[in-house]
């Protein structure tokens, strides 16, 4: 997330109640949460296991809960609990706005796009020309919508991005991170009905230019699908995903997190993906594997009787 001006370190530790470790007069200039940083932003680690990835990124300003030495070019602040204070920052430049009306006073609609009752469009979004919009849609704050792009009924883009950190107590309680990205969807997109695309915790959730997705997907929080994709009916996509160019996920696949699946990649219906697949082939079953493989295993495995009744009296 861009802040709207820079701001600077000693303001962030004031407001945060923490303490300087490093360069006292640097300045940030957004605030992400660490697949997402650039250099000038904010972003939190409290956990030993993730440090050195948090010092070695791009990040300018670290909150951090362990006195550590602050690399060059970085300034660590020092909080007791890096993750709220990071919540703390986000409700501060990127504050809850709860709809009061359904279609928001902010919103910008080119020319042509129609859309119809009982749609409800937040705050500052923008919605290109040409664009069907049709009954039941929500758009949550900040998503940004193409050319000619249509949306069926009950669909919901811009949800909150299913992310919590664990904490314990008398029980298990999962706390919120606050999401302050966006939905983009890029030019001639259609989306189909009573499907959910989560919005970025802190950047962006694209869909890429022509494509195409089905009823009842669920895209997750930060993913981005290439152009001219195709996706099915009852598609799951978790976060963090990269679809690049022309993949066709049929019905029912389940994709797992922080992976890549190649440009012009297939995965048959009911395949599950759990790390990253190659463009270019065909895939199936679970985990996803070739599918002329796959198919040739479960011919295989069909045998097996056979082959015991055959093996079982040696």
């Amino acid at each position: 997330m861009q802040l709207p001006a820079p701001i600077s370190v000693e303001w962030i530790a004031k407001y945060l109640h923490g303490e300087i470790i490093g360069n006292a007069h640097q300045q940030a200039n957004g605030i992400n949460e660490i697949h997402q940083v650039r250099h000038g932003d904010i972003t939190f680690v409290d956990h030993e296991k993730y440090y050195k990835t948090a010092l070695q990124s791009a990040a300018t300003v670290v909150l951090i809960n362990q006195r550590l030495s602050a690399p060059a070019g970085k300034t660590l602040i020092l909080v007791d609990d890096p993750f709220r204070a990071y919540n703390q920052l986000v409700r501060h430049f990127h504050p809850f706005s709860f709809p009061e009306t359904s279609l928001a006073q902010s919103i910008q609609v080119g020319e042509g796009t129609r859309i119809a009752p009982e749609v409800v469009i937040g705050e500052h979004v923008q919605i290109g020309k040409d664009c069907l919009i049709y009954p039941h849609v929500t758009i949550y704050d900040h998503c940004i919508i193409g050319d000619r792009v249509i949306i069926h009924s009950g669909t919901v883009i811009g949800a909150d991005a299913f992310y919590y950190k664990k904490r314990t107590g008398e029980v298990w309680q999962y706390e919120k991170m606050i999401s302050c990205g966006r939905v983009v969807i890029e030019n001639d997109v259609e989306v189909g009905a009573n499907c959910t695309i989560d919005k970025g915790v802190s950047g962006d959730t694209l869909i890429g230019a022509g494509t195409k997705i089905d009823n009842l997907v669920h895209v997750g929080h930060d993913t981005r699908i290439g152009k001219g994709c195709l996706i099915a009916a009852q598609v799951g996509i978790a976060g963090t995903v990269i679809i690049e160019d022309h993949v066709t996920l049929w019905g029912q696949v389940g994709v797992s997190k922080d992976l890549t699946i190649g440009r012009e990649a297939v995965v048959l219906a009911q395949s599950g993906v759990p790390s990253s697949l190659k463009g270019g082939q065909i895939y199936f079953g679970y985990p996803a594997e070739e599918a002329r493989y796959k198919r040739r295993e479960i011919a295989w495995i069909k045998r097996i009787p056979e082959i015991w009744e055959k093996v079982k009296h040696l």
